[in-house]
């Protein structure tokens, strides 16, 4: 007897000890993560979005900016109708064209496909309706259908800029995020904080009254204010449009810039897209040839490589070329004119303005590998301009002390250096700036709620005094007045411009037929109030630039001299 009551003692003992064990092992060790799936269950967390800043142009006009939009989703245990009957109802106004019956028809089989799904509860059908939209679907007194506020990008000139903004598309986490151009660069400001809101909630998911209830305020993002001129970009790119299409050009790119701030007033390449419909573009359209695009310049890179000859007083403008007479034999190659004329004892001037290659092979000559380099790195050429744009880029330079002398040669004339547009114009503006390089910048202030920031302008240095500024100005209003654009010339208007015509490197050497055409000028010379460039590539009608970019150039100037109040002298 004693026996089995000492047995059934140990299996109470064992039991309680087993017990204790289950209890320390779920309220000690286990505690932390069942208060957390307790809080789950009682606790709902919600994040708040916050509203993304506006892109402005300088009269504070929208160029991108804040609407209204709407998540459009189904509760599926409420939807009363049949699932054919919902689809077909819904299809309409969720279809970019409802004209299409086969975008139609697609649509409508979309939506009966994610509503049949047997495990499906709450489905998100069309992220960022209008509002409009809405409205009409409200209309049909659907249950189950129901909707949820989000935000929707505007661009109110669709393509206007579309390369200078980006776009808002999604990231991997499925949230908004800026790419290319100013929604890329400035994502972050543009973005601001998101908040938080958590709260109590009884076993139905209904919110308690009493329960607790925490919020963390989202932060709107700031708007930016640029320096983008409206009524400029919109002439910009509705004569770059015309100009393509007249010369047969496969695309081209404008920019028209303060050189004495590096502020940029307007900026257009084309082919372009449309930021609110990204995702109906190749993505190859949303990199910005003006930033991301290299191309050999040709001649309007004569004009640095000249005010570089001038500053170091190597040559003077009036220096007589003494190897002008004819073809120069520079190793195993010849270098020739452009239209094979040879003008011996050429001056300085005479060079710029014949844009003569032989010419500017002796300025390089004198200036030399080394100082050749020093100057061109000092002008920025080989390095990103610091513009404030997502996707620039910027061809090196060859290392300086690997230079050979027909590197120095070909270089001197714009050949076997490569650069972008912003690059070429950036260094261009130091000689209307007198000498003074300036970092180029889209935005002018950033503004919040009940402050705003200047961005001042930013100057780099001085790359060339201000004598060799003065002479290499003077020698680009010769060039634009009697060299081979000057049938392009506006009589009475002081430019100081310069052509250029580069071959398109193909496989280790030169297409004969395809070529770049390019004119940079400013004006008036003497007190530029822009500085602008005109790039075309693979112009059909003519391979020359004086043909196709200058008067293209010229036929945008008109207007930009009435924008300015630049009146004609005498």
């Amino acid at each position: 007897m004693n026996t089995r009551i000492k047995i059934i003692w140990v299996f109470f003992l064992l039991g309680f000890l087993v017990l204790v064990a289950r209890l320390f092992y779920w309220q000690v060790i286990k505690a932390k993560d069942l208060a957390t799936e307790a809080k789950r269950q009682y606790q709902v967390g919600y994040s708040i979005t916050a509203p993304r800043g506006n892109i402005l142009a300088s009269d504070g006009s929208i160029l991108a900016g804040r609407q209204e939009g709407w998540l459009v989703y189904a509760s599926v245990p409420e939807i009363s109708e049949k699932i054919n009957t919902v689809s077909d109802k819904l299809a309409p106004f969720l279809t970019e064209d409802p004209s299409d019956r086969n975008m139609l028809l697609n649509e409508s089989n979309r939506l009966k496909e994610i509503l049949s799904k047997k495990e499906a509860v709450w489905i998100p059908i069309r992220h960022k309706i209008t509002g409009d939209a809405k409205k009409n679907i409200e209309a049909m007194g659907m249950n189950g259908i129901g909707f949820e506020e989000e935000e929707l990008r505007a661009y109110p000139e669709a393509s206007s800029a579309a390369h200078l903004l980006g776009f808002v598309g999604k990231n991997e986490q499925g949230s908004d995020q800026g790419y290319f151009g100013l929604e890329g660069y400035y994502d972050l400001v543009l973005s601001g904080k998101p908040g938080f809101l958590s709260r109590e909630s009884d076993a139905a998911g209904s919110p308690i009254v009493i329960g607790d209830v925490r919020e963390v305020s989202a932060y709107s993002g700031v708007d930016l204010i640029t320096h983008i001129d409206k009524a400029i970009q919109l002439t910009v790119e509705d004569k770059l449009k015309k100009g393509i299409e007249a010369y047969g050009a496969k695309g081209g790119t404008v920019i028209v810039m303060d050189p004495k701030t590096g502020a940029v007033f307007a900026m257009s390449s084309l082919p372009d897209y449309d930021p609110k419909d990204y995702f109906d573009f190749t993505n190859e359209l949303f990199k910005n040839p003006a930033v991301s695009d290299s191309f050999e310049p040709g001649s309007v890179f004569k004009v640095l490589v000249m005010a570089s000859g001038l500053d170091a007083k190597a040559v003077k403008p009036d220096t007589i070329c003494d190897i002008c007479a004819g073809p120069l034999k520079v190793d195993k190659y010849s270098i020739e004119t452009w239209n094979n004329k040879y003008r011996p004892d050429s001056s300085m001037v005479d060079v710029i303005v014949n844009s003569d290659n032989v010419g500017m092979t002796f300025v390089g000559q004198k200036l030399g590998t080394d100082k050749m380099y020093d100057y061109l790195d000092k002008f920025g050429i080989g390095k990103t301009t610091g513009i404030d744009l997502q996707g620039e880029m910027a061809p090196k330079l060859r290392d300086k002390g690997t230079w050979n002398i027909v590197d120095l040669a070909t270089a001197s004339f714009g050949q076997g250096v490569a650069v972008t547009p912003m690059e070429l114009i950036k260094a261009v503006s130091a000689i209307a700036n007198n000498g003074k390089l300036m970092t180029p910048q889209v935005v002018d202030k950033l503004k919040g709620e009940g402050w705003e920031e200047d961005i001042k302008p930013h100057e780099e240095g001085q790359v060339i005094g201000v004598e060799a500024a003065k002479d290499m100005t003077q020698m680009m209003v010769e060039a634009a007045k009697n060299g081979e654009s000057k049938w392009t010339f506006l009589k009475g208007f002081k430019v100081a411009g310069k052509t250029g015509t580069a071959q398109i490197p193909i496989s280790g050497h030169y297409d004969n037929e395809k070529t770049i055409a390019s004119f940079i000028g400013f004006a008036p010379a003497d007190n530029p109030k822009f500085i602008m460039l005109v790039t075309l590539k693979e112009p059909q009608t003519s391979q020359w630039a004086s043909e196709t970019a200058a008067p293209l150039w010229y036929n945008i100037a008109k207007d930009l001299f009435v924008h300015f109040g630049i009146l004609p002298e005498n």
